[in-house]
């Protein structure tokens, strides 16, 4: 699921285009607009007259201002991103207060299939376990901590519980106690020095001709420990069906030996968080998200609700 008032390269304003053909040092002849994600700006794969190619992304404060903020904040943690991780380069952007465009490099790659691939998934899976060391310690010094980027979102079940509302799973009506609590105890083991992604989806990943892959869009990066973005990702698994995520928790590297309930509670602090922001009205510009959140929180209650028992 995705965004559908996305705008393209011939929507900027000339000075931004402008900006954007200064930090490249050649003029833009193509542009071709890529799918998935929630933004409502640009995500355009361009070509230069010589050649050149970069992954270019706009927004401007009157479509979406929390995404032009969002765009900086990425700014500067792409910037800071050693450059063995597996991860684009910021070339460079462009910000004139209104609008806000990243000049990344060009990844030739496409999103996973979803429902999975069990290949596609291994290795996702294993460039998570890698990048997890790679970016251990946190390379990115103005990074917030994960407790303090995901404290609110976790306490989605107090809000819940303050103004439930009328669909609200009828399990969870009757362990709002229990899912507030086991919640909090999943934000407790958020600590560590590994700088984590914390948006892992399928639409945030490309797997290139020969297999590799790379973690794109950085904007809620913060700083917790190495098995976070492997959980989330589960996330993602498990709303498209077709693997043992179970299973997969113990498998990997990185989440095998960690406390289950605070895996229990990581998910059951994001089933909140999705359950909570869902029944919000959208944001400016951005129409489709709060159904794709209901859905990742009706996929994740169930799973919570048997591993707590």
């Amino acid at each position: 699921m995705s965004d559908t008032t996305r705008i393209g390269w011939t929507d900027l304003p000339a000075e931004v285009r402008a900006g954007v053909e200064e930090v490249l040092g050649d003029r833009v002849v193509e542009a071709v607009s890529q799918p998935g994600g929630f933004s409502p700006g640009t995500a355009d794969r361009v070509r230069t007259a010589g050649g050149g190619r970069a992954f270019v992304k706009a927004v401007a404060t009157h479509r979406n201002a929390s995404t032009v903020q969002m765009h900086r904040v990425e700014a500067a943690v792409t910037a800071a991103l050693p450059g063995h991780a597996p991860t684009p380069r910021l070339l460079g952007h462009h910000d004139d207060g209104e609008w806000v465009a990243l000049v990344l490099t060009d990844v030739d790659g496409r999103h996973p299939t979803t429902p999975w691939r069990a290949d596609e998934l291994t290795a996702v899976l294993d460039t998570l376990a890698r990048m997890a060391g790679t970016l251990t310690p946190n390379p990115v010094p103005h990074a917030p901590t994960a407790v303090e980027r995901l404290t609110h979102d976790f306490t989605g079940w107090e809000r819940i519980a303050a103004d439930p509302p009328a669909d609200l799973d009828p399990w969870a009506a009757t362990h709002l106690d229990e899912l507030r609590d086991i919640a909090a105890y999943g934000l407790t083991g958020l600590v560590g020095d590994t700088l984590c992604h914390v948006d892992l989806r399928a639409d945030n990943l490309l797997i290139d001709p020969a297999g590799s892959v790379t973690v794109v869009d950085w904007p809620h990066a913060c700083v917790g420990p190495p098995w976070l973005d492997t959980a989330l990702l589960l996330v993602n698994v498990l709303l498209h069906g077709g693997h043992d995520v179970d299973d997969l928790l113990h498998r990997s590297s990185v989440t095998f030996g960690v406390d289950p309930d605070l895996l229990t509670g990581v998910h059951a602090g994001l089933a909140s968080y999705f359950l909570d922001h869902a029944r919000q009205p959208p944001p400016p510009g951005i129409p489709t998200v709060r159904a794709f959140q209901r859905l990742q929180g009706d996929a994740l209650l169930p799973w919570v609700r048997r591993r707590l028992r």
